[in-house]
C-alpha cells in the first residue's frame, strides 16, 4: 500500500525547498492569505518577545525576515513557523545577565553571536545525527518548563501595564515591587493596558483569525499620536525605532565572553531541538506528511545563522505561529515566504509610526503571551494520570520562576533522564502461562506461575543494563527460589529487551551460574537480531547454548516438553 508520505518522500530528491514542492496551484492564494494573517498577528508578537530578550523593537522584526525565509527554503517540515519564541528569549536574557546592558549596541551583538553559537549546536546535532534527541525531554518536564517561564513572563510585565518602575532580581520580586506601586501607577497607562488585554482576549473570544494584538498596536499608536499621549498624560512611548532592512554581517564580540555563553547556547538548543520537532512532528501526522528532524536540523541552524548576521537574536520553531499559518488555511513554507516579504514592507516603509506606540502595549501583549504558556489544563492532565511526574513537573516550574530559566532547563534535563531511569528500573515484568487457544496470558511477578511444572517463563519490559541488571537477577533468583514444583527451565522472554550493556552481560553470566547451581536451565526466546548479535559479542550465546534460544515462546514449550518426555523414558537402574 502506498501511503501519502510514502508518494512526498519519493517527490522530494532536493536538499532544500521541501516545505514548499510541490506546490499546488488552487493552494497558492490561500497560502498567501495564511501569510499576511500571521504578519498580522505575529508582528505585535515578536516585537513584545523583544521585551522578553532584552533587545530593542526591531530586532523582534528582523527574526520574521531572513530566518523565516532560510528555514523555508532549508526545512522540510511544511508547516513549522521559525521565529522569536519566549523561552528561547527568557533563556537568552538570563544567560547575557551581567555581560551586557539590555537594549545596547554590545547586548545585540552578544545576542547575535549566541544565535550563530546555537546554531553550531544544531548544525553538530545533523551531522552525528542527534535528531532523536527532540525526544529525550519528558512531555511532562517540557510542560512545567514553559508552565514557569510563563508565570515569569507575565510576572515581569505588569510594571510596565501599570506604568510604574519595578525594581528586583527576579521576576517575583519585580512582581511584588510593581504591585506596591500601584498607588503612583499612571492612570493614562493602566487603562492603555486594560484596552490592550480587553481588545486582544475579546478578539480571541469571537474569531482566532481576527488580529486583536493588530488592532491593539494600530489604535494605540493613532490614540497616542492624536492625544500626544506621552506629552499630556506622562505615557511611556517607544520613541524613533530605526527603519530599513537588517544590517549583514557577522557580529563583533569579544572572545573571552563566548565561553560564558557555552551553556546558554546548550540550553537553547535543547528547547530548540525538542519544540521544533515536537511542533514539526504534531502538524506531519494532521496531515498525514513526512518530515525529517535531521534535515530540519539544518533548517533550523542556518536559519539561527542568519538571525546571528542579521542584528538580531535566536529563532526556534513556535508552536503558536505554526497554528496561526494553519488555522488561516496555510499548508506550505509559501505562507511563511509571504509573511517574510509583507515584514519587508514594514521595515522600509512602516517603522515611523512605532515611534508613538505605548510601551504598555507591549507589556500587555507579552503579558498575554505569558499566561497562555501556563499551561493549567497539562498540568491537571498529568497531575490526574500521573501523580509523581506531576510533582516533578511542579518543580521545574517552580525551579523556573523562583530561581531561573537556565537552571530550569537544566533541571528539565536532569528530571528527564530520571523519570526515563526509574521507568527502565522497574519494568514490566511479568510470568507468561499458555492458554487453551494458543495465546500466552501475563500474571504478576509475586504469583510465580508456571507454565507448566517445573517450566517459568519471565518477561522482562525493558533493555537490560547497569540500572536494572539487579533487580532482573533478583527477581529471576527469586522466581527459581519460591516455585512449586522446582523449576528445571526459566526461560527469559526478551520480546521487550533492544538492548544489553556490559553490566547486563555480565548480570547474565551471574544468572546462568547461580542456575546452574541450582540445577536449571536458563533458556532465552524471542530475542531480536540486534541482541542476538550483542549475546554472541559478549559470548553469551556460547555460555546458555544456542539450542536454548528460541525464536518463540511455543518453541520453548515444546523442546520443554521434549527433554522432559526423554528423561521420563529414560531407565532408572
Amino acid at each position: 500500500m502506498v501511503t501519502m508520505s510514502t508518494v512526498q518522500k519519493k517527490e522530494r530528491r532536493l536538499p532544500f525547498l521541501q516545505g514548499i514542492l510541490p506546490i499546488v496551484p488552487s493552494q497558492i492564494p490561500i497560502d498567501i492569505v495564511a501569510g499576511i494573517t500571521l504578519a498580522a498577528l505575529g508582528i505585535p508578537e515578536v516585537m513584545g518577545y523583544t521585551k522578553i530578550a532584552g533587545t530593542p523593537v526591531i530586532t523582534g522584526l528582523y527574526t520574521l525576515v531572513l530566518p523565516v525565509a532560510v528555514f523555508a527554503i532549508l526545512g522540510s517540515s511544511r508547516h513549522l513557523v521559525v521565529g522569536a519564541d519566549s523561552a528561547t528569549a527568557a533563556i537568552l536574557a538570563a544567560g547575557l545577565v551581567g555581560l551586557a546592558t539590555p537594549n545596547t549596541t554590545q547586548y545585540v551583538e552578544l545576542a547575535s553571536v549566541l544565535a550563530i553559537m546555537t546554531a553550531v549546536f544544531l548544525i553538530i546535532a545533523r551531522i552525528i545525527r542527534l535528531g532523536f534527541l527532540a525526544n529525550f525531554l519528558s512531555r511532562s518536564v517540557l510542560i512545567g518548563f514553559l508552565t514557569g517561564v510563563g508565570i515569569q513572563v507575565a510576572l515581569g510585565q505588569v510594571g510596565g501595564m501599570l506604568g510604574v518602575n519595578a525594581t528586583g532580581r527576579g521576576p517575583i520580586e519585580k512582581f511584588f515591587s510593581a504591585i506596591q506601586q500601584i498607588p503612583q501607577a499612571n492612570i493614562a497607562t493602566v487603562i492603555i493596558s486594560a484596552s490592550v488585554l480587553i481588545i486582544i482576549v475579546g478578539a480571541g473570544m469571537i474569531n482566532n483569525r481576527i488580529p486583536g494584538a493588530l488592532i491593539a498596536v494600530v489604535g494605540s499608536i493613532i490614540a497616542s499620536y492624536a492625544l500626544n499621549l506621552s506629552a499630556n498624560y506622562g505615557v511611556a512611548v517607544l520613541g524613533p525605532v530605526p527603519g530599513g532592512l537588517p544590517p549583514i554581517g557577522l557580529p563583533h564580540v569579544q572572545l573571552t565572553n563566548i565561553p560564558q555563553m557555552v551553556a546558554t547556547a546548550a540550553s537553547i538548543f535543547i528547547v530548540i531541538l525538542a519544540q521544533s520537532a515536537a511542533t514539526s512532528r504534531a502538524y506531519a501526522m494532521r496531515y498525514f506528511e513526512s518530515f525529517d528532524e535531521n534535515v530540519d536540523l539544518i533548517g533550523l541552524g542556518m536559519a539561527n545563522i542568519a538571525a546571528g548576521i542579521s542584528g538580531t537574536f535566536v529563532v526556534n520553531g513556535s508552536p503558536t505561529k505554526t497554528e496561526m499559518v494553519v488555522s488561516a488555511g496555510g499548508r506550505s513554507e509559501l505562507a511563511q515566504i509571504t509573511t517574510a516579504v509583507i515584514v519587508v514592507i514594514v521595515l522600509l516603509f512602516l517603522t515611523g509610526p512605532l515611534a508613538y506606540m505605548p510601551n504598555a502595549v507591549l507589556s500587555s501583549v507579552v503579558f498575554l503571551i505569558g499566561l497562555r504558556l501556563i499551561d493549567l489544563k497539562g498540568m491537571s492532565g498529568i497531575f490526574r494520570v500521573s501523580p509523581e511526574e506531576f510533582i516533578v513537573a511542579t518543580i521545574t516550574a517552580v525551579t523556573v520562576v523562583v530561581v531561573g530559566v537556565e537552571q530550569g532547563i537544566i533541571l528539565a534535563i536532569v528530571l528527564s533522564i530520571i523519570i526515563q531511569i526509574s521507568h527502565s528500573y522497574k519494568p514490566s515484568d511479568a510470568t507468561l502461562v499458555p492458554m487453551p487457544r494458543g495465546h500466552w496470558q501475563t500474571t504478576v511477578v509475586d504469583q510465580n506461575k508456571e507454565d507448566e511444572p517445573g517450566l517459568v517463563v519471565y518477561f522482562f519490559g525493558a533493555s537490560l543494563y547497569f540500572a536494572n541488571a539487579v533487580r532482573f537477577s533478583e527477581e529471576i533468583v527469586r522466581l527459581v527460589d519460591d516455585a512449586q514444583p522446582q523449576v528445571k527451565w526459566l526461560d527469559v522472554d526478551a520480546a521487550a529487551m533492544i538492548g544489553i550493556d556490559y553490566t547486563g552481560a555480565d548480570t547474565i553470566r551471574q544468572v546462568h551460574t547461580i542456575l546452574q547451581k541450582k540445577g536449571v536451565t536458563l533458556a532465552f526466546s524471542n530475542v531480536i537480531d540486534d541482541v542476538k548479535k550483542e549475546l554472541d559479542r559478549y559470548g553469551l550465546t556460547k555460555l546458555v547454548g544456542k539450542e536454548h534460544i528460541y525464536d518463540s515462546l511455543p518453541d520453548v514449550l515444546a523442546a520443554y516438553q521434549k527433554e522432559t518426555k526423554q528423561v521420563e523414558e529414560e531407565p532408572t537402574s
